[in-house]
């Protein structure tokens, strides 16, 4: 039984998932063996200058707990005997001045390879592990809301006809002074201009740890579609409310407590200049598509 395993580093949390690659009757599924989720904030140090951090750098406290973080995983990863791993970084990291050191920190002190990826290569890997989920014959907007970046991704007839990062996310709103005018504008005339009219009614899927925690406080059953409309009230309902108490009454995560507002207004705008009333949330990530990605890798080389 092959084991696999993928690492994500993202702006606002790191994840580690080690699974199983289980063949039966033509059926392949990925059973979860062990699954980390660490909250190192890295975008807060990153995209904001200020008189503590003159530069866009990972600081020294986040630094020594990312690579106490990566000693932990590559133990996993032996511990698990896994047969194949892949560890991508995201807006943060490749932002960061640092981030090239800091990997190749990793990889010497602890023989544990990452690599830092572009919107484009993190957008492909979403792509794979969106593509069981399109139908034919219908147009689906992909947003996936990060703590950096927004990664748009437009499929019609199952195929992507368009795709475009911006450096827009939750963490990057919560935590930066400037003016994100700009880059707003810019999203919101690339959706408007590449979501057609005669592509007909526009489904958007929703990937991203705060639109899966917005499914789950909607009170949405599991396998239904999540209307543009509960989405609003949902993000009406959490901004009524407290940092404090989002945390202690609603039990959020701090981590996604100050977070998951800001991101949701990403959401619903993109919805709204596509003209879509309602998003698919299957509940995948980066990982997921990295879990692909190494699976088809190894299926290519046993044929």
């Amino acid at each position: 039984m092959r084991k696999l395993a993928a690492i994500d580093i993202g702006s606002n949390a790191i994840r580690l998932q080690v699974s199983s690659v289980i063949r039966y009757e033509e059926k392949t599924t990925f059973k979860k063996l062990e699954y980390v989720r660490f909250p190192l904030r890295l975008g807060q140090d990153v995209f904001e200058v200020t008189e503590d951090n003159p530069s866009h750098r990972i600081g020294a406290e986040r630094a020594a707990k990312f690579l106490k973080l990566m000693k932990a995983f590559k133990l996993l990863i032996d511990l698990y005997e896994v047969d194949d791993y892949m560890g991508c970084a995201t807006s943060a990291m490749r932002e960061a001045e640092n981030g090239p050191e800091l990997i190749e920190q990793v990889r010497q002190e602890y023989g544990l390879e990452l690599q830092i990826i572009d919107g484009d290569a993190e957008a492909e890997i979403l792509n794979i592990a969106l593509m069981s989920h399109l139908e034919e014959n219908k147009t689906y907007l992909h947003i996936d809301v990060g703590g950096g970046s927004t990664e748009l991704n437009l499929y019609v007839n199952k195929e992507k006809v368009m795709a475009h990062s911006f450096p827009i996310g939750s963490v990057r709103r919560l935590n930066t002074r400037k003016s994100l005018a700009q880059v707003w504008n810019e999203m919101e005339q690339w959706i408007k201009t590449n979501v057609k009219k005669d592509f007909g009614k526009v489904t958007a899927i929703g990937t991203g740890g705060n639109i899966n925690k917005t499914f789950d406080l909607s009170g949405t059953r599991s396998g239904k579609i999540l209307s543009l409309s509960k989405i609003i009230s949902t993000r009406d309902f959490l901004a009524s409310h407290t940092l404090e108490e989002r945390i202690n009454k609603l039990q959020l995560n701090p981590d996604r407590a100050d977070v998951i507002i800001p991101a949701s207004d990403i959401y619903i705008a993109a919805m709204q200049w596509a003209r879509a009333t309602q998003i698919l949330v299957p509940k995948l990530g980066l990982k997921d598509g990295v879990m692909q990605m190494l699976y088809e890798k190894h299926q290519i080389k046993a044929s």
